[in-house]
């Protein structure tokens, strides 16, 4: 006899292929539902705008190619930190779209992170509040968001897959809903910098990495250009992000480098950046420190290694004379109990908030 469990699994299974999804509770999009492109209207978090036709969601240009590593490049074509804003009196609403790659998750994160889209509503006070995200399990979704909404039209902002491609996105209300695409603020954009963690890992949703939540709390923009594995204070980037005319640059790279590589890199970037932006304020973040750190003493070591190293090169810098340099001390970030990751190294949503409680301060004086 087969175990209890796949029992179950066996007979939902059926469910699903004899009646379809809405008998396991997952209502159908209707036939008549009116779809709508968000390439017509654009999204923030794409901070170049001549990506080519194909790869429209890629987060670097298309020049790009070749000049910056390869894994950084594969890794650009993520669709980290792009949002998608509209306006809409639906009920309910719908969202079709197709991820570039089969791997829908990660085994310390889930596929509604990975893959997922994640809608946020304002208020009635103007605030910033999660609505509901897509559970995928295929790269084609086409899926109720959510229904049963409160009357009233309102200002929606779905973010885009952490760690996949997007090839194609589509928002759906009923047929007589009024819909309205919010092209990207104009606002200058909060540029990020960094490696796995600017990147998303491990988000439960895109909405809830620390650059998507000071996104909503300060209300600005955001260009997220984390790169897992691969965030080095690479001369290269830098020279993408100096095209980009920020509010802000915050460089968070130190956790993918050893000690002797901040010496050599950090100050280069800097000083890229401020003869490209003279004006532009510079945030240098150290490296979290792993939540197992304090039983690891080689890995505690390698934090401390690498917190000198930056603030040497931070206080380097300001002996040169280079002005509107601010800095984010790492011993905090994820909190001070070691519940703050998923791995010890990468976030948990708590990991993020609080992390996002550390910077918010920081960027606000920036700013």
């Amino acid at each position: 006899m087969l175990p209890f469990h796949l029992h179950v699994v066996s007979l939902a299974t059926a469910i699903a292929i004899a009646y379809g999804p809405t008998a396991l509770g997952q209502p159908a999009v209707p036939a008549d539902a009116r779809w709508h492109d968000v390439t017509h209207w654009g999204v923030e978090g794409r901070g170049w705008g001549d990506q080519e036709r194909n790869r429209w969601f890629d987060r670097f240009p298309a020049k790009a190619e070749g000049s910056v590593r390869n894994e950084v490049w594969k890794l650009s074509r993520d669709t980290a930190g792009m949002v998608a804003r509209f306006k809409t009196d639906a009920k309910e609403f719908y969202a079709r779209y197709s991820v570039s790659k089969p791997q829908l998750g990660l085994p310390h994160m889930p596929a509604t992170g990975v893959s997922g889209l994640d809608f946020y509503a304002r208020d009635e006070r103007g605030k910033w509040r999660w609505v509901g995200v897509t559970k995928p399990t295929q790269q084609t979704i086409e899926a109720v968001v959510v229904s049963g909404l409160a009357n009233g039209t309102r200002e929606y902002a779905a973010y885009l897959p952490l760690f996949n491609g997007v090839d194609s996105l589509e928002i759906g209300v009923p047929a007589g809903a009024t819909f309205e695409g919010l092209p990207p603020r104009a606002e200058k954009p909060i540029v990020f910098y960094g490696t796995s963690i600017t990147h998303g890992a491990c988000a439960s949703r895109p909405g809830m990495v620390h650059t998507a939540i000071l996104g909503r709390r300060l209300d600005r923009p955001v260009l997220n250009l984390g790169f897992s594995g691969a965030g080095t204070m690479d001369a290269a980037v830098g020279s993408l992000l100096a095209e980009v005319e920020a509010a802000v640059y915050v460089i968070d790279c130190v956790p993918n480098m050893a000690a002797d590589d901040i010496t050599a890199k950090c100050g280069p970037l800097v000083r890229l950046l401020r003869a490209a932006r003279p004006n532009v304020p510079i945030v240098l973040v150290e490296s979290r420190r792993h939540t197992n750190s304090w039983i690891l003493p080689a890995l505690n070591s390698r934090h401390d290694a690498n917190h000198a190293a930056l603030r040497a090169a931070y206080e380097q810098l300001l002996e040169e004379g280079v002005k509107g340099l601010f800095y984010i001390e790492g011993d905090h970030l994820f909190g001070d109990d070691s519940e703050g990751a998923t791995d010890g190294s990468h976030a948990s949503d708590l990991g993020f908030m609080r992390q996002a409680d550390v910077f918010e301060p920081v960027l606000r004086a920036a700013l």
